[in-house]
């Protein structure tokens, strides 16, 4: 690795530990191009802590896709993970308007809009972690990727669902509501009552659908799993905690809205292993 992606790589153990140990699971030559593509969604995601209005975010996201869309700014050279985000894109010809569409979707997390519907929160996760599975598959092998993108959607919205219901606490802290609006109403709760706390019954129930939704995601990315090429394995890596955190979350129960679910470190590394090897 190069200093930026050995920089991409030190960034993400702290930043997104379950992609950061799906890494070392890919070849010695693909991992430094794997760091940069999840230091940038790591780059992303923290945007809302480090810039909280949502017009200067608005700017920032909007120097992301400048870069990537060819209009570097003269800053690259002191950043790191741009710079090696832009190596890995023209290294193996990833897609442009997927991180266009990344960077559109992610707008939504400097607002407090509520998630209007279902339809509309597996869009989000689509553009989101379905595409960086699929953008990491591109990079693990181009051939195979285009085959299995069906399961990278699958296996992108059981992730993404599942981490949104993990940050459940943080963002409610925020005011920040990703439980979709008809889904609310189906349960008889609203987005004023997930926040307030003032229905936990009702916010249970959401919690409950939420979990359903990951599950029914996640049985299906199972299926199609199962034809996989070894060499797009690496990068499904982080969904097979998918599974792990959806049983944390039932076992919280009612306190999943107030204390972010985690697992140990050591829990961590075995599920992967074991994912690893299956």
């Amino acid at each position: 690795m190069n200093a930026n992606e050995n920089h991409c790589m030190q960034f993400l153990r702290d930043a997104d530990p379950d992609r950061y140990l799906s890494v070392l699971y890919a070849p010695d030559e693909k991992r430094g191009s794997l760091a940069a593509l999840y230091a940038f969604n790591a780059e992303i995601a923290r945007i809302r802590d480090l810039i909280h209005d949502p017009l200067p975010g608005e700017v920032r996201l909007q120097w992301w896709r400048d870069l990537i869309n060819g209009t570097e700014h003269g800053a690259v050279s002191g950043n790191p993970v741009a710079a090696a985000l832009l190596d890995t894109i023209k290294t193996y010809d990833l897609p442009r308007i997927a991180f266009e569409n990344y960077c559109e979707a992610r707008i939504f997390d400097l607002y407090d809009d509520p998630m209007p519907s279902r339809n509309d929160l597996e869009g989000y996760c689509g553009e989101t972690a379905s595409a960086l599975i699929q953008l990491a598959s591109l990079i693990l092998d181009a051939d195979a990727a285009p085959l299995n993108a069906d399961t990278a959607g699958h296996a992108g919205v059981a992730q993404a669902v599942a981490g949104l219901l993990r940050l459940l606490p943080l963002h409610r802290r925020r005011r920040q509501v990703y439980i979709p609006a008809d889904i609310l109403a189906a349960v008889g709760g609203s987005a004023k009552t997930l926040l307030d706390g003032s229905d936990k019954a009702a916010t249970q129930r959401a919690i409950d659908a939420m979990i359903a939704l990951a599950e029914d995601h996640f049985a299906k990315f199972e299926v199609t799993a199962k034809a996989l090429p070894a060499t797009l394995r690496p990068a499904y890596l982080p969904v097979a905690l998918t599974r792990t955190y959806l049983k944390k979350l039932k076992a919280n129960g009612a306190d999943a809205a107030d204390e972010v679910a985690d697992i140990s470190p050591l829990r961590r590394q075995w599920a992967m292993f074991m994912a690893s090897v299956r």
